[in-house]
């Protein structure tokens, strides 16, 4: 048990949570502002094999900014079905992860003629990257608890998000706070993409892996706060690092179970605390309401 204590597996557990803390952070902005983001898996895989196309092509900063460009680019197709057209949401962003699935395989195999993985890019494989890159996801993390919890800005966010009507007759552009929001879920995810495909010097189809609907059942746990969602990032992806370890040594424990750890962690959680949780008043409901 002493390597799980180590600095070694501290900095993997890190690693690992990176793209579920900003998936969790644009789910939040996004939810408390009233609109319910399920696409947030799409926008995590799209941002991703944005990322590697930007990488093979630019490098890793040019990977870094396509990956935040790919996600934001699916918010905004997202933000005009659910608040321009007023499509069911839930069903909304199942429909985009789906097609964002058979999308980046076909891009796949336009572009570097395979069905399964890109070619290797350039990546964040150097230890001034790494830290770079966790050490402004904290920043991150931080930013958002200021602006949600201690602006004039987050403030209206909440209003919108709890009583819509009431932030409208106060002279608050609803449908533009949640267009905002809604982009700004799709940037952050795209970058929890872009740290994916980077740290993994590659794009390998489903290559997101269901982590999309962790960070959400991450802010539903964290009570759509800020600092809430990413410690419950923070402990699936330490469950998902002790899942690696415990399959690289043998402890006897069956393969099989040891990897359906970080879900079961993710079904006790909801089934622990879905109850528990306030999701904001208006989450879902559109504006104007019909």
């Amino acid at each position: 048990m002493d390597h799980l204590m180590s600095v070694a597996f501290l900095a993997q557990g890190l690693r690992i949570s990176v793209p579920y803390v900003l998936t969790a952070l644009g789910g939040t902005l996004c939810e408390r502002a009233g609109v319910i983001n399920l696409a947030l898996e799409g926008m995590l895989l799209l941002g991703a094999f944005s990322a590697a196309l930007g990488s093979y092509h630019g490098g890793p900063v040019v990977g870094v900014l396509a990956g935040a460009l790919g996600g934001s680019l699916l918010a905004g197709i997202y933000a005009t079905c659910v608040l321009r057209f007023r499509a069911n949401q839930i069903i909304a962003g199942i429909a985009l992860n789906l097609l964002v699935l058979g999308l980046t395989r076909y891009l796949l195999k336009m572009i570097f003629h395979s069905t399964a993985s890109s070619p290797q890019v350039p990546g964040i494989d150097g230890a001034e990257w790494q830290v770079g890159f966790v050490a402004g996801c904290g920043l991150l993390v931080l930013a958002t608890h200021v602006l949600v919890s201690r602006t004039r800005l987050g403030l209206r966010l909440r209003a919108v998000g709890e009583h819509p009507e009431a932030a409208g007759s106060l002279g608050v552009s609803v449908l533009g706070t949640r267009a905002v929001t809604t982009c700004a879920s799709g940037l952050l995810a795209g970058l929890g993409g872009a740290w994916l495909a980077l740290d993994n010097q590659g794009f390998v189809d489903r290559m997101s892996g269901g982590r999309g609907y962790i960070a959400i059942a991450a802010m539903i746990f964290g009570k759509w706060h800020p600092l809430g969602a990413t410690a419950a990032c923070l402990l699936f992806g330490f469950a998902e690092a002790l899942q690696v370890n415990l399959q690289a040594s043998a402890t006897g424990v069956p393969r099989e179970l040891v990897q359906v750890l970080p879900y079961l962690l993710t079904l006790v959680a909801l089934c622990g605390f879905m109850g528990k949780a306030q999701a904001p008043g208006a989450l879902g409901k559109p504006f104007p309401p019909t």
